[in-house]
């Protein structure tokens, strides 16, 4: 692998910052695109990169742009805040010897609560983040948005680890913020009912407890299955609002 650049994007991450940079301050670049952080999240960073660069949130598409193109390098691998690249990872990424492969996809060993999750379809969590520079954009969407590249891609063996929710009131505070942008993202192309708001909830929960298996995981298997549920409720309902509020303005 020839030199490489690590992008992150903050925002009040100081909880997260510390050990996330620790993982990758072997890379040849590390940059920090931070979004008007309040807490010590610069601060931090501070101690494993000297470029890192304040911009205000746009967007986490936009704002992931940003970054990838502050990369000086050929190679840049993509990480968040409550990731963790692994030292088997990260062997197998200085191993690689990538030929005509333009990216990698890496997947994501999720905790939640503490524990690693085997279900809900989290154990298939493969994300794009090594990548060429130059072969390499950013899908359009306002939320869980991707990477796209232009070309031959592989999987890697190691996994990434992601703590992705260290707490209910967390993760509460994700479904809401999240909920909206899924549902300004359907307004223009869907529109639901008080039937729809309850068939679409009903079928997320039945299909990550039973279809994959959330019960395997327990009672956090449990929970994963009623929040995946409680996102689709909030995400038709404010889609209904949307509508609604659209058409008494009209």
């Amino acid at each position: 692998m020839e030199k490489l650049s690590v992008i992150l994007i903050t925002g009040n991450e100081e909880k997260n910052i510390v050990e996330c940079l620790e993982s990758v301050k072997w890379a040849d670049e590390i940059i920090v695109v931070d979004s008007e952080s309040t807490d010590k999240t610069v601060e931090l960073a501070k101690k494993y990169t000297d470029k890192i660069y304040i911009n205000k949130w746009p967007g986490f598409a936009k704002q992931k742009s940003f970054a990838l193109n502050l990369a000086t390098n050929e190679w840049v691998l993509s990480v968040d805040a409550d990731e963790r690249v692994t030292d088997e990872l990260k062997t197998e990424i200085e191993s690689l010897n990538p030929g005509d492969t333009a990216g990698y996809y890496i997947r994501r060993n999720n905790f939640f609560l503490g524990e690693s999750i085997s279900s809900c379809g989290w154990e298939k969590d493969y994300q794009l983040r090594l990548f060429k520079k130059d072969k390499t954009k950013l899908t359009d969407q306002l939320v869980h948005e991707g990477f796209i590249v232009d070309g031959k891609t592989d999987r890697l063996v190691n996994t990434m680890i992601h703590y992705t929710h260290d707490s209910i009131t967390e993760t509460v505070d994700k479904i809401n913020s999240y909920s909206t942008l899924q549902a300004m993202e359907l307004v223009d192309r869907k529109k639901t009912s008080g039937s729809g708001i309850i068939l679409h909830s009903l079928s997320a929960f039945l299909r990550y407890y039973f279809s994959q298996k959330g019960y395997k995981d327990g009672v956090r298997g449990l929970m994963i299955s009623l929040f995946n549920s409680m996102t689709t409720l909030l995400k038709y309902m404010k889609l209904w609002e949307l509508h609604n509020t659209k058409n008494n303005l009209d």
